[in-house]
């Protein structure tokens, strides 16, 4: 008889969550179970693929579904830090400067296509994303907990996009790519086109429940044998011929509360070399630089980092998967 790692009421929330989404966000079952991963694993999530196949509605229905505070931040190519973070404003009436929060202090922040602003505003979040704070005229104010980042972006070969740094990228827990929607799904995409309701704005999870199931992740057992193993996929990043960047400790550390989080979500106390394989190129592949070798499409950002995802996939099946 398996080990379960939460109980009956929040596992129920669990299924509950992931129903509501996958009702707006048609026919894309694995999209939506690696979203929820991310939650789970207190990470920062980016959505990429091409315009209209349901990016935004994806980072909605998620942000939406958890009891908590949102915004959305359509980002263009003239904005600027303090349209992220706030600004300082001075009252005359005081003689003081007195700050006015960003769209940044929220529980969840959808960054709307976050490559069609300038690097100098993509890096105001760097802070935010890495250390749930945002340092502000000497001071450091810490963000709402949880506090997480729902980003979309289009692919870089598009008109007026500017590619994420790498610092930045590896800000992000994972990056998943949606793809066109099947025949059945299109179809009733297209029937409820213009009706109320497409994005789910009920919520499911409250803040409580949000923060009991983060720690019942991380509470899941990882077997020494699968810790190893996951090194072992990380060390081969960092000296594979087809890779000029490999993977950072960071990374190390998002695949490990990856793997975490997916067997919670599997019903599991314990992880299986399985979650590992399942999300290494999920949450690796966007965070190595391929080689001059793989080509200048892929070094370029966008669709092309799908290289990095193929080059994880070889690495795991050339490391023998422990028993």
């Amino acid at each position: 008889m398996p080990i379960l790692a939460a109980p009956p009421r929040l596992r129920a929330k669990l299924r509950e969550i992931e129903q509501a989404v996958e009702g707006s966000v048609r026919g894309k079952t694995e999209a939506v179970r690696m979203a929820l991963v991310c939650l789970l694993a207190r990470g920062h999530l980016l959505i990429e693929d091409v315009p209209g196949v349901g990016k935004t509605t994806l980072a909605q229905s998620l942000a939406r579904a958890v009891d908590g505070r949102f915004h959305r931040l359509q980002f263009t190519s003239d904005m600027l830090p303090s349209d992220v973070l706030g600004v300082s404003i001075y009252n005359a009436r005081s003689g003081e400067f007195e700050f006015k929060p960003g769209p940044v202090f929220t529980n969840f922040l959808l960054a709307d296509e976050i490559n069609r602003t300038t690097p100098k505003t993509q890096s105001a979040l760097l802070e935010a994303m890495n250390e749930g704070q945002v340092s502000m005229d000497g001071r450091t104010l810490p963000l709402p907990d949880p506090f997480m980042v729902i980003a979309t972006q289009n692919p870089a070969e598009h008109h007026g996009t500017y590619p994420l740094p790498e610092s930045q990228l590896d800000r992000f827990l994972m990056r998943l790519q949606i793809g066109y929607p099947d025949r059945a799904s299109e179809r009733e995409i297209i029937r409820q086109a213009g009706a109320p309701g497409q994005i789910s704005s009920m919520r499911v999870l409250s803040h409580m429940e949000l923060l009991e199931l983060r720690e019942a992740a991380a509470g899941v057992a990882v077997d020494p044998a699968i810790v190893d193993y996951m090194l072992t996929v990380v060390e081969r990043t960092r000296s594979h011929e087809a890779i000029a960047l490999g993977v950072s400790p960071r990374g190390s550390q998002a695949l490990y509360r990856a793997v975490q989080a997916q067997a919670l979500l599997a019903d599991r106390a314990y992880a299986l070399p399985d979650d590992v394989k399942l999300l290494a190129p999920k949450v690796l592949g966007h965070r190595v630089v391929p080689s001059a070798r793989v080509g200048l499409g892929a070094r370029a950002g966008g669709l092309g980092v799908a290289a990095g995802e193929r080059v994880i996939e070889e690495i795991l099946k050339s490391i023998p998967v422990p028993i």
